[in-house]
């Protein structure tokens, strides 16, 4: 804005029309240069204008965290690392990032003195704005809603934290070869199933008498799509696409195949009840884990679910 300041300065010599146009030319190009650096970022609040691309930020969300690490932005905090190695996995955290308290009540102290140019929220963390606006401009992201459609909505927010740390080529790279997986994968599973893929009910247990069932609108039937399985136990559309059920409500499954995704720390308490051993689909030998994989991620998240559950379903007989 100096420049602009100086040609704007009253000057001692007369202006001349000629000199007069090309000092408004200047100020014109000048302006418009300085507006085209701006970027426009839409979140579930509205527009946020950012004057430059980012260096700092700090996810709270681990779908915002993937999606950074993703895009290939290391963020210089994210809240929970330790349950984000054990939940999320895929991708990995660097050792440099630094751990900002847990996702409900994160440090704003440790934030503040990472100095962020940004923070991101996500779904549930709405509460959060007002006091982090205060340290940083917040974006929020409303990833899971019951009234869209959530794997969608994953990969229109992807896209635009691509376009705020401008990295929209390597998004659009990272789609297109997700594409491009979801159809080997399917391609594997035809191979072993000779073309008849089985139905199949993705869960993740909570106790060993309760699990959650990956329904309509789950990122865990998403990839079930993309692979072109059919749910062996359909559930309708939530807001996280889960609905919990007792683990005795299984048994209504007759010719399908249930995967359940890790981790389940009371597996052996389960597994080892003769209840359990009774199940069609367990005396039948159409059970398996899915390795540890977030299912409330990022679209990329998608791609490792459906590796994951194609993983376990190429162990089992057909």
């Amino acid at each position: 804005m100096t420049l602009i300041s100086n040609l704007i300065r009253p000057s001692r010599r007369p202006l001349t029309r000629s000199r007069a146009c090309i000092a408004l030319a200047t100020i014109l190009t000048l302006t418009i240069s300085v507006c085209a650096q701006a970027l426009t970022i839409t979140d579930s609040r509205g527009e946020h204008e950012f004057a430059q691309t980012p260096q700092r930020v700090i996810a709270l969300n681990w779908s915002m965290a993937e999606n950074l690490v993703e895009l290939g932005v290391t963020p210089v905090g994210v809240a929970d690392i330790k349950g984000y190695q054990e939940w999320v996995v895929r991708p990995q955290l660097t050792d440099s990032i630094t751990d900002v308290g847990t996702r409900s009540e994160p440090n704003l102290e440790r934030i503040a003195a990472l100095q962020p140019d940004v923070i991101l929220l996500s779904s549930m963390q709405e509460g959060m704005v007002e006091k982090l606006e205060q340290i940083a401009p917040v974006l929020f992201f409303d990833s899971f809603r019951a009234d869209h459609d959530n794997f969608d909505v994953s990969r229109q927010i992807f896209l635009q934290l691509a376009r705020l740390f401008d990295k929209e080529t390597t998004a659009k790279q990272k789609l297109d070869a997700m594409d491009t997986r979801f159809g080997e994968l399917q391609e594997q599973l035809k191979a072993h199933y000779h073309g008849d893929l089985p139905k199949v009910a993705a869960v993740r247990f909570t106790t060993p008498s309760v699990l959650r069932i990956f329904g309509d609108n789950s990122m865990a039937q998403a990839a079930m799509a993309k692979l072109g399985l059919q749910p062996a136990l359909p559930q309708p559309a939530t807001q996280w696409g889960i609905t919990q059920k007792k683990v005795t409500d299984l048994g209504r499954i007759k010719d399908g195949v249930v995967i359940y995704i890790e981790p389940f720390e009371q597996a052996d308490d389960l597994f080892s009840t003769p209840l359990w051993r009774a199940m069609p689909f367990v005396r039948s030998g159409r059970f398996a884990a899915a390795r540890s994989t977030w299912t409330y991620g990022g679209p990329l998240s998608v791609q490792y679910l459906a590796e994951s559950i194609t993983d376990a379903l190429l162990t089992l007989t057909p």
